[in-house]
């Protein structure tokens, strides 16, 4: 068998055991997890038949197959880098609203207190 059949198909079969393993624990999104499953299941459909890359680089009028690969790989963990980062400045944003909620709480409670404590102090001494 070839080589690199043997390590595009481990990697993959790796790849959904450590996917699977990950949702199994709850430290993966199922809407993450469908994606990096579409991304081990092609790549070893390119492991197990490593002429569709070639009539895939053929279709893009690419000349050399692998340079195919790397830009697709590239642009899609750009994609990835890109919506990890709207995520990220939403969550941000998020954290600041319930930060700045939770200070206007406490600031109410804290005046509530001080209320309470001048009533109690007027009562004993009133």
């Amino acid at each position: 068998m070839n080589p690199n059949v043997i390590l595009g198909g481990t990697g993959s079969v790796v790849t959904l055991v450590v996917l699977f393993e990950m949702m199994r624990r709850h430290r993966l999104r199922e809407k993450y997890a469908v994606f990096w499953a579409l991304v081990a299941v092609l790549t070893l459909v390119v492991a197990l038949f490593p002429s569709t890359l070639s009539w895939a680089a053929a279709v893009a009028g690419v000349q050399v197959p692998s340079n195919l690969l790397f830009f697709v790989a590239s642009m899609v963990l750009l994609l990835i880098s890109i919506q990890h980062s709207h995520e990220l400045g939403r969550l941000e944003d998020r954290t600041r609203t319930l930060a700045e909620e939770v200070a206007l709480l406490r600031m109410s409670v804290d005046e509530r207190h001080a209320r309470l404590a001048e009533r109690e102090e007027h009562q004993v001494h009133g």
